[in-house]
């Protein structure tokens, strides 16, 4: 099947090889961009190092920050951070309260944490942290900038104009990126053909972001992880 994959880059490029080796055909047209955060980090030194995205891993490997266990939400984001050069890296291979878990068990309560994360950001894993004692510190390591309008590649395909088959679903990875692909869409006067998408969602926070809108969820991954949202693509089968 031809599916969109509207997150942005460099995520968007893994996402279409591992679509085209499941035998899908991907449709790469991100709708965000992933600009610099708010500054550097705050200086000082950090019991833990807290990363709930990917896109967070470089830029806090390029902040030069004394070396501290780097706690990863999942094993895609630990990934990143080794390859940033990152150590030691921790991972929670789960989600945000997996990730408190992680921390407790590796670093005392009253331990001063920083969390690298984006500008679009839950209140968890620093919540729950925070209850528990520890002094979280919040950076914004990078943005996800909107794109001004709905991506040529995914309006030629939308309104069946680019001579390929027919764009069937769309991968949605974050509320963010769900929530502007249909507002892109709406504004491009497509609004129709996005609705008529099958919609897989990495988690049902983003699922919600898309009912919110009146556009129903074909799918939400069991996990918030990619394996289980491509897992979705073959019981949809």
């Amino acid at each position: 099947m031809r599916i969109w994959v509207s997150r942005p880059e460099p995520g968007a490029g893994r996402t279409a090889r591992r679509l085209a080796e499941l035998g899908h055909m991907p449709l790469v047209a991100p709708v965000l961009r992933i600009g610099p955060g708010d500054g550097p980090p705050p200086s000082g030194r950090f019991d833990g190092l807290i990363l709930t995205s990917a896109n967070a891993a470089a830029p806090l490997a390029w902040a030069g920050l004394p070396t501290a266990p780097v706690f990863a939400v999942g094993r895609r984001t630990a990934e990143r951070a080794e390859r940033a050069g990152l150590q030691p890296v921790l991972c929670a291979d789960g989600d945000a309260t997996v990730l408190a878990r992680l921390v407790t068990a590796h670093v005392r309560p009253g331990g001063a944490l920083l969390h690298a994360a984006g500008e679009d950001r839950k209140g968890e894993p620093g919540a729950s942290l925070t209850a528990y004692g520890y002094r979280v510190t919040t950076w914004t390591a990078y943005a996800a900038l909107a794109e001004a309008a709905l991506p040529e590649p995914a309006q030629r395909a939308l309104a069946g104009r680019d001579g390929a088959p027919p764009l069937v679903s769309a991968l949605h990875f974050s509320r963010r990126s769900a929530e502007t692909a249909e507002r892109l869409c709406r504004e491009a006067g497509l609004s129709g053909a996005f609705r008529a998408l099958a919609h897989y969602c990495l988690s049902p926070d983003v699922a919600a972001g898309l009912v919110e809108l009146g556009v129903a969820a074909h799918f939400v991954a069991a996990r918030p992880s990619e394996e289980a949202l491509l897992a979705g693509l073959a019981a949809s089968d």
